[in-house]
């Protein structure tokens, strides 16, 4: 069997296991706030085990975090990833850092994960060197037992320029070609990828750049279909995106209605078949 082995939720079917991934832009755990340098800690803490509770109600098993800090003055200067860990009982994390400063006004945030399952392998790629506003991404591989892996993408991309987005794009798939190459022996199946694309529309952009990548050699579901994440108290725009390839059967995807972030969390389901 996987190592995700639980009873009670039903995360068995026949010959299958199901998981549970959720996306979520966190906007420093500000909440609705114009800017996180406007929040105490506490105000910051307090939102962010409203973000953990959230979590364990969906039920996470995989959780990718995007504009999350590690020890920035503007945010608490404390670690928020250890602190949704200790909230949410998500024992494995990694974290990708895209932009650190130094000095009197320290900075230090990107991309997360958290996991049930341990996570066994992590890469972290900036698309750039800012030390503030870099954008980029978080490799993972996660243990599924019988000496497989899943290899995850966590992905932030540029907000204001689609000529940004698409360069970073050609970047991701350098990358994801190399990947492929060199370790897809040890993957359960083909990556996943999720994040915040900050694609306002499918055509020509970042997304529909990826699918038309992944249609080489495979059959990619964009997920959600319908709907939009951005802003979260009135969604105009649908920015929050999980790539799943065609390994990862009978999918569902929900927005989930949420006022922690401006942000909406995307949360998706589906089944691997254990024989991979």
């Amino acid at each position: 069997m996987f190592y995700i082995a639980e009873a009670g939720r039903g995360i068995f079917i026949t010959g299958m296991s199901r998981l549970r991934l959720l996306t979520f832009n966190i906007a420093h755990a500000r909440g609705l706030s114009l800017h996180q340098g406007l929040r105490s800690a506490a105000q910051l803490r307090k939102n962010l085990i409203s973000i953990a509770r959230l979590i364990q109600r969906l039920d996470a098993d995989i959780v990718a975090l995007q504009e999350i800090d590690e020890n920035s003055r503007w945010s608490g200067s404390f670690d928020h990833l250890a602190f949704l860990r200790e909230h949410t009982g998500l024992a494995h994390t990694a974290f990708g850092i895209n932009n650190r400063r130094t000095g009197r006004y320290h900075l230090n945030y990107g991309n997360a994960v958290l996991s049930k399952m341990p996570i066994v392998h992590t890469e972290t790629v900036p698309f750039g060197a800012g030390k503030v506003g870099e954008k980029g991404f978080v490799f993972v591989e996660l243990d599924m037992g019988r000496e497989k892996r899943l290899p995850l993408f966590n992905i932030h991309m540029h907000h204001r320029s689609r000529p940004q987005r698409l360069r970073q794009t050609i970047r991701l798939m350098h990358y994801l070609d190399e990947q492929i190459l060199n370790r897809s022996v040890h993957w359960s199946s083909p990556p996943i990828l999720c994040g915040d694309f900050n694609n306002p529309s499918h055509w020509p952009d970042a997304t529909s750049t990826l699918l038309g990548y992944f249609e080489q050699s495979n059959n990619y579901t964009l997920l959600p279909k319908t709907g939009r994440t951005f802003p979260s108290p009135m969604p105009a725009r649908a920015l929050d995106y999980v790539f799943l390839p065609q390994e990862c059967q009978n999918p569902t995807a929900e927005i989930v209605s949420s006022l922690l972030s401006d942000h909406r969390p995307v949360l998706v389901e589906f089944a691997l078949p254990y024989s991979l």
